[in-house]
């Protein structure tokens, strides 16, 4: 027990030194050359360019953690596909994955194993347990990102029919294709800003001269969702056909109205399904024991005092 306390103090103290160091190391050389220029120049605010202090503490625990378990290219590239599609861009979301998910390994475990000792149970008990809470600090990130793709991936098909009738009118109204999915970035702002920040990134690609369909596969594949992969699809084909792409719009538009109202209408006939189960497990027992629970009794207090017919 003694080895164990000291080892578990010793890690602790080492973990805490090295987060310590990693948030207030020393400033590099070209940023302070830089803070002081700026302050030289009597700049009301100075520019950094050291990355994010969260960020940078994942990198550097994940680099020592990726040479000795170095993921695989397919893993990789899916976790970066789905961190897209989660709505995050950031070149050091992997690695602040990897490092979430390998402290929640570890801290589960060893938050289970302080509670088994300060509870002075038998420590040859917890490993069951331990292998239990491993086990919830793998899963837990990976469920927390399903959720987190699904949320957005709602949120932008619910607003996908908004976004394609605004970029009808626009179109008829006699704008192209990037300069309506930029006005539809500049409405739907505030409303949809799922849909917005991905039409918005879509027309930087296609500024910086990536070609328009490579630009919109990429958005289909930043967000996954079935209804934009089918708009892209066609819209493509509408491209490269020579076809009115604001007919093709407009379609596709009403389609997707339809769609959409039929969804609507499936998800109300499902809310009586499910209310099922709330009404069978909680107002059913209790009009059992309201109608039924005087005469139980008054059946109990015969038996009991040996009423016999």
């Amino acid at each position: 027990m003694l080895i164990i306390v000291l080892s578990t103090f010793v890690s602790i103290a080492f973990i805490v030194m090295a987060i310590y160091w990693l948030m207030f190391r020393p400033v590099s050389a070209a940023a302070q050359r830089l803070n002081e220029l700026n302050a030289s120049r009597g700049a009301a605010t100075v520019t950094s360019i050291e990355p994010k202090a969260m960020e940078t503490i994942a990198e550097r625990i994940a680099e020592p953690i990726n040479r000795f378990v170095p993921p695989s290219a397919a893993e990789a590239k899916k976790l970066q596909k789905q961190l897209m599609q989660a709505g995050y861009r950031s070149p050091s979301a992997p690695a602040v994955y990897r490092v979430t998910q390998l402290f929640l390994m570890l801290g589960f475990p060893a938050a289970l194993l302080f509670f088994w000792m300060f509870m002075a149970r038998p420590m040859d008990e917890a490993l069951l347990p331990a292998l239990c809470a491993f086990g919830a600090g793998f899963i837990l990130p990976r469920f927390v990102l399903n959720r987190l793709i699904a949320s957005r991936q709602l949120r932008i098909t619910w607003g996908l029919a908004d976004a394609l009738d605004l970029m009808v009118i626009t179109m008829e109204a006699g704008l192209g294709l990037n300069a309506a999915m930029l006005k539809v970035c500049e409405e739907l702002r505030t409303v949809h800003p799922d849909i917005s920040k991905e039409f918005e990134l879509a027309n930087l690609e296609i500024r910086v001269g990536r070609e328009r369909s490579e630009a919109l596969r990429n958005l289909a594949e930043r967000t996954g969702v079935e209804d934009l992969s089918s708009l892209i699809g066609m819209l493509i084909q509408a491209d490269r056909f020579g076809t009115s792409i604001a007919r093709a719009v407009r379609v596709y538009a009403d389609s997707l109205r339809t769609k959409r109202r039929q969804r609507a209408e499936q998800a109300a006939q499902k809310a009586a399904f499910k209310l099922l189960l709330p009404l069978g497990a909680l107002l059913f027992p209790t009009m059992f024991i309201v109608i039924l629970g005087p005469a139980l009794l008054n059946i109990a207090d015969m038996l009991g005092n040996g009423v016999t017919y």
